[in-house]
């Protein structure tokens, strides 16, 4: 046996052991546009799975047949842990509203408070478990906040 046969079927072995991907321990709250793309990650996780299975032995594509399987068990997890928020209009900054800052130094940023899986900084949207959406939560238009060590001003909130 060569040793670069050996070498190739290590590091094929090496890639089909991938880590799971970390589950938060937070609640794992959506919102409906989240649950959405929870149950889209997941069609498409198993039909990368089928697809892995269908490509031949599992043994000609290790990786391929690692990596789908880690993407099913994480979006099933995370389908079966979903907790579909919708709350009620109260005034009050809540998860899945758009909340609109404005910023010591003038600048004005908008932030949808969403959950962990569907947050997109570069987006606009940020988790529920974020330092700046945990220092937004229960407050109101005109209210101010610290947020990173400094004072924030809540002027627009969009609900759900």
């Amino acid at each position: 046996m060569s040793v670069a046969f050996t070498r190739e079927e290590d590091l094929e072995a090496t890639a089909a052991d991938l880590p799971d991907r970390p589950i938060s321990p937070h609640p794992n709250l959506v919102t409906p546009q989240g649950l959405a793309q929870i149950e889209a990650e997941l069609a498409a996780a198993r039909a990368a799975y089928t697809a892995a299975q269908a490509a031949g032995s599992i043994e000609a594509d290790r990786t391929a047949m690692a990596r789908a399987t880690r993407d099913l068990r994480y979006w099933s997890a995370r389908r079966s842990t979903a907790q579909l928020v919708e709350a009620p209009p109260d005034g009050q900054v809540r998860f899945g509203d758009t909340v609109t800052i404005v910023r010591e130094d003038g600048r004005t940023q908008t932030w949808r408070i969403v959950g962990e899986d569907e947050a997109d900084p570069a987006q606009g949207s940020v988790s529920h478990v974020s330092p700046l959406a945990q220092a937004l939560m229960g407050r109101r238009e005109g209210d101010e906040a610290t947020v990173a060590g400094q004072a924030v001003e809540i002027v627009a909130i969009k609900e759900g």
